[in-house]
C-alpha cells in the first residue's frame, strides 16, 4: 500500500474514494492527523496530511516521528512526499515539478532519529543516496504517463522556517549546490530510510526563492497561492497515475 504526504496546498486528496479514518497513536505522539485509508485507481492508499487538516502545523513542529512510525504500522509499502518549494535556478520557474536525488539538511532542534537513546542500540543509516532510487524512477514514470514533465534530480536544501529565507542565506545555498529549497524534506526523509521504508518526493516550485528573479525585492503570496491551485491539479493526476505503475 502506497503512502502518500501532503504538503502545503496538498491537505486532501479529492481524488481519493475514502474507505475510513484512523487516529494513530505512536511511542512518539500523534502525528499530524488522521490517516486516511482509501483507494485511487482501484489501488489501496493511504494519505496523511503534513501539517493537518486546517495547515495549522509549522515545519518545525511537524511531528515527524510519530507521521513515519503511524505510516509504517499501517504497513505501508513506500511513502511519495509532496512539497512546495522555492527555486534558487532561474530554469526552475514556478510551476515547475521536479523530483530531487539529493538533500542539504539546515535544520535544527528536529527530532531527527529514532535512535536517540535509552535501551535500544544506536543504528546508523546509509544516507549516501537520500531517497529511494526505484520509487523515483516510479514517480518520474508517473509524471509522464500523467502528461506533465519534470526535472529528474536536484538538491533539495531544507531549512528551518517558518519563516522564509534571506536572499543572502539563498546565495549560500546556492553555493552549497542547492537547487530548490523547502522546509520539510528532514528529517522526514532520513526518518523513512530508519524504518526501511522506500521513500521519494515531487517538489512543486512554487516561486523563485528570496532575492531571485521576480522574488528579487520579496516574494509575492498571492503569486505562490494562484501557482499552488493550478500545479496541485496537476499533482493529483500523476498520483493516480503512480498507482498504475
Amino acid at each position: 500500500m502506497l503512502a502518500i504526504i501532503g504538503g502545503s496546498g496538498l491537505t486532501q486528496l479529492s481524488n481519493m474514494e475514502i474507505e475510513r479514518r484512523e487516529v494513530a497513536r505512536t511511542p512518539y505522539g500523534e502525528p499530524s492527523g488522521a490517516l486516511i485509508f482509501g483507494r485511487m485507481c482501484d489501488q489501496p492508499v493511504v494519505f496523511l496530511a503534513r501539517h493537518g487538516f486546517g495547515h495549522t502545523i509549522p515545519p518545525h513542529l511537524v511531528n515527524y516521528r510519530a507521521n513515519i512510525w503511524a505510516l509504517k504500522d499501517a504497513k505501508v509499502s513506500a511513502i511519495v512526499s509532496v512539497a512546495s518549494v522555492g527555486s534558487i535556478r532561474a530554469d526552475l520557474p514556478p510551476g515547475t515539478l521536479i523530483v530531487p536525488d539529493q538533500i542539504i539538511d539546515y535544520t535544527w532542534g528536529r527530532s531527527s532519529t529514532f535512535f536517540d537513546g535509552g535501551d535500544a542500540p544506536v543504528r546508523h543509516i546509509d544516507f549516501t543516496h537520500p531517497y529511494d532510487a526505484p520509487l523515483r524512477q516510479r514517480l518520474l514514470a508517473a509524471i509522464g504517463a500523467a502528461g506533465e514533465q519534470a526535472v529528474d534530480g536536484g538538491v533539495y536544501a531544507s531549512t528551518q522556517g517558518p519563516r522564509l529565507e534571506t536572499a543572502a542565506e539563498i546565495d549560500r545555498f546556492e553555493r552549497d549546490g542547492a537547487d530548490i529549497v523547502g522546509m520539510t524534506g528532514m528529517p522526514e526523509a532520513a526518518l523513512a530510510r530508519e524504518l526501511g521504508l522506500p521513500y521519494a518526493a515531487i517538489g512543486v516550485v512554487v516561486n523563485y526563492a528570496a532575492g531571485r528573479w521576480s522574488s528579487e525585492h520579496g516574494i509575492q503570496f498571492e503569486d505562490i497561492e494562484l501557482v499552488l491551485q493550478d500545479s496541485m491539479v496537476r499533482v493529483r493526476k500523476v498520483l493516480e497515475c503512480i498507482c498504475k505503475v
